[in-house]
């Protein structure tokens, strides 16, 4: 600041009015009156100063600029803010477990559910009589031979079975209830078992199966159900239509026709049944099928025409088919007990039957109307039903029949 204190002041006021005489005589030239001349001297001078000011500020800033060390790519790197870290992300919770799919239950436990009222009706009143006995004696016999009529064995099939009991009482060979109840098992399982009883559907082509029964039992629905079955284990199946008189039986065999994939061959409602049935024949044969299977009527079983128009659609299945049919099949509803062995008494005095196959065996307490088939017919029961599912109509097996009825585990 010294070159501050130390400046003539006085030669710069001679300096600035020597720079206003000039600027006065150039504005004189220009034609600027008298009395304006100073004013717009000073004005001038005053903008000449501020543009000197201004083109030095700006030098000087253009000079700092050009001093300014600029930083190298690692300087810029390291003044870089670091970059916040990212949050961890909160665990995905583990997945809950599919629970496992129940477990489908096996033929056996299938065939025990449903055989579980008439083992209740049969083998657990059976079972209540022996239990606390220590000596087996008349009046057992007696109430046994009651629990075994009501059980539907029939009077004649139950009067063989006490017949047996007594004997080997009076032997001396049941002296606990462990040898009655043994010797049960084994006298059903002897009425129950037949030398060739199973079905052999491969002993001709077409193996013809004519189904018969009263309305009602389950007739048409077990058809379906076979042909399901014959038709999974690859047999080639054909269905005819027989049942010409029950409204809708022709539509409900096709629709069980198309659930299988097999043909169907139908005729007009109310139409001769035996027509149907040389149909079917003639079908069966040309399609080269392994089976056929045969619907019929199932008007009451008291009606005469009924059982006529059955032998007329053997002779005509015989006449197409030499040896046909090779199976009639009697289907039973078992919920009517005592009722099924009249009509199957009545159908094999018709068409002399091969088999049985009872429907129903697992709503009903009737079970033992098995046992009174095979005993007082000598027909084999061929199929029964323990539910409403495809699978739920079986091949009968005496042995595991006998085993189930009393296992009461």
């Amino acid at each position: 600041m010294e070159w501050f204190k130390t400046l003539n002041w006085a030669g710069v006021l001679e300096w600035l009015n020597t720079i206003v005489a000039s600027l006065s005589q150039l504005l004189a030239t220009a034609g600027v009156p008298e009395e304006y001349r100073p004013l717009a001297a000073f004005g001038l001078l005053y903008l000449g100063v501020t543009v000197v000011v201004l083109l030095f500020v700006l030098l000087l800033l253009k000079l700092l600029r050009k001093g300014k060390k600029p930083q190298t790519d690692e300087e810029v790197v390291a003044v870089e803010p670091e970059p916040e870290p990212e949050p961890e992300p909160e665990p995905e919770p583990e997945p809950e477990p599919e629970p496992e799919p129940e477990p489908t239950p096996g033929v056996l436990e299938r065939f025990k559910n449903g055989l579980a009222k008439t083992q209740s009706s049969l083998v657990g009143r059976v079972d209540n009589l022996l239990r606390g006995r220590t000596s087996i004696d008349g009046d057992l016999i007696e109430d046994l031979e009651e629990i075994l009529i009501t059980a539907d064995l029939g009077m004649a099939t139950t009067q063989q079975l006490i017949k047996t009991l007594e004997s080997s009482r009076s032997k001396g060979e049941l002296a606990s209830p462990d040898q009655v109840r043994q010797l049960l098992m084994e006298e059903l399982a002897k009425i129950l078992r037949f030398e060739g009883q199973q079905l052999d559907v491969t002993s001709a082509a077409p193996f013809v199966i004519m189904v018969v029964g009263v309305n009602g039992v389950g007739k048409t629905t077990t058809i379906g159900k076979l042909a399901n079955q014959f038709a999974r284990d690859g047999k080639k199946v054909v269905l005819g239509a027989g049942d010409t008189f029950r409204a809708a039986a022709a539509e409900q065999l096709q629709i069980w026709g198309e659930r299988a994939d097999v043909e169907v061959v139908c005729n007009v409602e109310g139409g001769d049944p035996s027509a149907v049935a040389f149909d079917a024949a003639k079908a069966a044969v040309a399609r080269k099928a392994d089976i056929l299977l045969l619907d019929t009527a199932g008007r009451l079983h008291t009606k005469v025409n009924l059982m006529e128009e059955l032998k007329k659609i053997r002779r005509v299945l015989d006449r197409e088919i030499p040896g046909a049919p090779h199976e009639v099949l009697l289907v039973l509803d078992a919920t009517t007990g005592q009722n099924a062995l009249t009509q199957a008494k009545l159908f094999n005095e018709a068409v002399p039957l091969d088999g049985i196959a009872l429907t129903k065996l697992d709503g009903t307490a009737k079970g033992g109307i098995v046992v009174a088939i095979a005993a007082e017919l000598q027909i084999p029961v061929r199929f029964v039903g323990i539910g409403e599912q495809l699978d739920d109509l079986r091949p009968f097996d005496a042995e595991m029949f006998v085993s189930v009825l009393f296992d009461t585990k």
